[in-house]
C-alpha cells in the first residue's frame, strides 16, 4: 500500500540545509522514495497558518519502506542535523479513504 510522509520543517539553523537537500532525495530513493514536493512555497488556503519554512511529500510503496528509510543509518546523521537546526514533525499517512467512498482509494484496514 502506497504510503507518503509529511514532513513540515521549521528551520531554525539553515547551516544543515545544503547538505541535506543535496543527498537525502538519494537515500530516500535507496528505499523506494520518490520526492514528489519538497518546497518553501506553503499558501494556507483554510486555517490559521503555520511558520514552517518548507513542506516535503515523499512517497514510498510501502509503509515498511519509509520507516526503513526513516530509520536508516545512512539518513541518521542528516536527521540528527535537521533536528539540530529546525523543528520538524514528520508523519506518515495511507492511501486509503477514511470514509470508503472514493472508489480509485484503498479502504482503511
Amino acid at each position: 500500500m502506497t504510503v507518503f510522509v509529511i514532513a513540515e520543517v521549521k528551520v531554525t539553523d539553515g547551516a544543515w540545509i545544503p547538505d541535506y537537500a543535496a543527498r537525502v532525495h538519494d537515500i530516500a530513493a535507496k528505499y523506494n522514495g520518490r520526492y514528489l514536493s519538497r518546497s518553501g512555497n506553503i499558501e494556507t488556503l483554510e486555517g490559521t497558518p503555520t511558520d514552517v519554512t518548507l513542506i516535503a511529500l515523499i512517497q514510498f510503496p510501502s509503509r515498511e519502506d519509509a520507516l526503513a528509510f526513516a530509520g536508516s543509518a545512512e539518513y541518521a546523521p542528516f536527521a540528527a542535523a535537521r533536528k539540530t537546526g529546525a523543528v520538524s514533525h514528520f508523519r506518515l499517512i495511507d492511501d486509503t479513504d477514511l470514509a470508503g467512498s472514493i472508489p480509485y482509494l484503498g479502504k482503511p484496514g
